[in-house]
């Protein structure tokens, strides 16, 4: 009970804002309680009449009989009333508040470090969207009324069991801390596999949405029962915590019916001596039992419920770990940029690590001057990547400085610095709009003839005038419907409708035919002119020309300078450039 109260509280900011309709619907959902508990006691007004009638041999008073009917009429009606505004006004509070929560999930994705998404999986990430935000919805509509109305009309029935006979009152209470007693055991005991079930909900999500997007890998490599053991494998988690969760949980319903029947047997007896001794009428005894019912039918309503609240109870305790988790750090506030941004990146003594103990790059110095072509190369984990991370400050460096135009980059707010930069990475992303939207987002506010314009700069303007629609053809939801070259062309146009001081382009060529290299490689020259760029590539005949060419390897820099620099001092770079060209060298020579 603690653990549901202290995820009320922690939903209370989103429910606040509907608190008039919370208050109101919590209000009509009393005032349904009440009429409800008032027609018990006026229809044992009838049956005490009529069994006076009959044994003081006399006739049975109707006026007085239609009169109590009119009164039990009127509150069956304002029960009907105050219960629909009840859950009218509670859906539309719940429906507001978790569109309001998952509005906060949203804000809070843009908000979190790039590290945070290395460590979850996406799949997990989507199931805190939608298959928990749902089940707290599920425990807030369901839950909320019924637990108001539950409180409420054990109150109003209790009370009402006092008016007729305190003693008997105090009999049949026996049933409540009976009932919370069982309640307390059973929930805690299956509440760890509610939680269990969500989390392998989440993780089973994870396996399907990676299963999905690496299908064709799996069939290449004819995995397909690898995968389907590791479905398998969270399946049946996913199976044995359901079932325990419902198993544990069930049991509560039982035994809180048993408890209610041996009440029943007990104050029926009870009630009948009580009759028969002029204690009470008998009128009042038929309705001292049907508030006994009223006692009992809300909390075995709260027992069918509780499977509900504790999966609520477990998805908001998934949702608040996101929305709990910190915020990518705001530290580079004190300084701002010199405009125009020349580009000048500097490099020193750079040092950072994903782990303390594990160093990744280590005392990294270079100086890439305004307007020039910095090459990356090296093998595989040797740091390329992490190099461009660190530059965005998707990463905070663990030593050293890097420098933009002499100013620190950790004294510039991220969103300043990050504005500088225009990406064309070899895994593109597109979304689901127009290809005129999907240039213009390197420009939100960018014109009709800047699109184009980027488009004709870029090479693919040609492309996009052969479709029906032409700029307003939709990209699919997968971006299916345009080949990778055309993909990367799309964001190179977006890259150049920015307009940034510096470029990335990290292996933006290296999964396209040679046609469509040329004209890639011809867009990137444009936009690369005049601009200080980064190249990361494994395909070396693409940064031939690079004014800078660093060598990593194992986090370090371990050769620099220019290709023909690099060629003669027959190194590291020397043994990758003729793996790669040797054949082509002699057959050139």
């Amino acid at each position: 009970m603690n653990e549901m109260l202290r995820s009320l509280r922690q939903l209370h900011p989103f429910l606040k804002p509907n608190r008039r309709n919370l208050f109101l619907s919590l209000l009509s959902t009393v005032l349904s309680v009440i009429f409800n508990a008032l027609w018990p006691v006026t229809m044992g007004l009838i049956v005490t009449e009529i069994t006076r009638a009959l044994t003081q041999h006399r006739a049975v008073n109707f006026n007085y009989v239609l009169q109590v009917i009119g009164v039990i009429l009127i509150f069956a009606l304002g029960y009907q009333v105050s219960l629909f505004f009840s859950q009218y006004l509670m859906t539309l509070t719940v429906q507001r508040s978790m569109a309001g929560m998952r509005h906060a999930l949203d804000k809070k994705i843009n908000m979190l470090p790039v590290n945070y998404f290395d460590k979850h999986q996406l799949g997990n990430l989507l199931s805190r969207f939608t298959n928990d935000v749902d089940a707290i919805t599920n425990a807030l509509q369901q839950g909320l009324i019924q637990a108001v109305n539950s409180v409420s009309g054990i109150t109003v029935a209790v009370i009402m069991m006092f008016t007729i006979n305190w003693l008997m009152a105090l009999i049949a209470l026996w049933m409540i801390p009976a009932t919370l007693l069982v309640s307390k055991v059973i929930l805690k005991k299956s509440q760890p596999y509610f939680d269990g079930q969500q989390n392998t909900l989440g993780q089973l999500n994870a396996t399907v949405q990676e299963n999905f997007t690496g299908f064709t890998e799996v069939q290449a490599y004819g995995h397909e029962q690898k995968t389907m053991a590791a479905f398998h494998e969270v399946n049946q988690n996913l199976t044995q915590y359901g079932f325990k969760a419902a198993f544990i949980s069930g049991i509560l319903m039982p035994l809180v019916s048993a408890i209610a029947y041996i009440t029943y047997a007990v104050m029926a007896t009870i009630g009948g001596i009580f009759v028969l001794r002029g204690v009470i009428p008998i009128g009042n005894l038929q309705a001292f039992i049907q508030y006994i019912w009223q006692v009992n039918q809300p909390l075995a309503s709260l027992t069918q419920i509780s499977s509900i609240l504790q999966a609520g109870q477990a998805a908001t305790k998934r949702v608040m770990e996101v929305l709990n988790e910190p915020n990518e750090t705001q530290t580079g506030i004190q300084q701002h940029l010199p405009k125009p941004v020349r580009g000048k990146i500097e490099f020193k003594n750079v040092s950072f690590s994903y782990q303390a103990d594990k160093p990744l790059i280590k005392n990294l110095t270079f100086t890439a001057t305004p307007g020039s072509t910095v090459a990356i190369v090296g093998p595989t984990g040797a740091g390329k990547t992490t190099l461009i991370n660190l530059l965005l400050r998707f990463y905070e460096i663990n030593a050293g400085e890097i420098l933009l135009d002499g100013v620190d980059t950790k004294q510039v707010a991220r969103q300043e610095l990050r504005s500088e930069f225009g990406m064309v990475l070899q895994d593109t992303w597109l979304y689901k709009d127009t290809i005129a939207n999907n240039i213009r987002f390197g420009k939100l506010k960018a014109s009709d003839y800047e699109v184009v314009d980027a488009a004709k700069t870029a090479n693919i303007d040609y492309y996009v005038h052969t479709l029906p629609k032409g700029y307003q053809t939709m990209i699919s939801s997968e971006a299916d419907n345009v080949s990778q070259g055309q993909k990367q062309l799309m964001t190179i146009a977006r890259a150049i409708i920015a307009d940034p001081a510096i470029m990335i382009l990290d292996e933006a060529t290296s999964s396209v035919d040679t046609r469509l290299e040329q004209m890639l490689q011809q867009a990137m020259d444009k936009i690369m002119a005049g601009r200080t760029s980064f190249v990361i590539a494994h395909r070396l005949s693409t940064i031939r020309n690079a004014d800078l060419i660093l060598v990593m390897q194992h986090g370090e820099i371990i050769e620099q300078g220019n290709h023909v620099q690099l060629m003669a001092k027959n190194g590291f770079y020397a043994q990758l450039y003729n793996s790669q060209f040797e054949d082509a060298d002699a057959i050139e020579s």
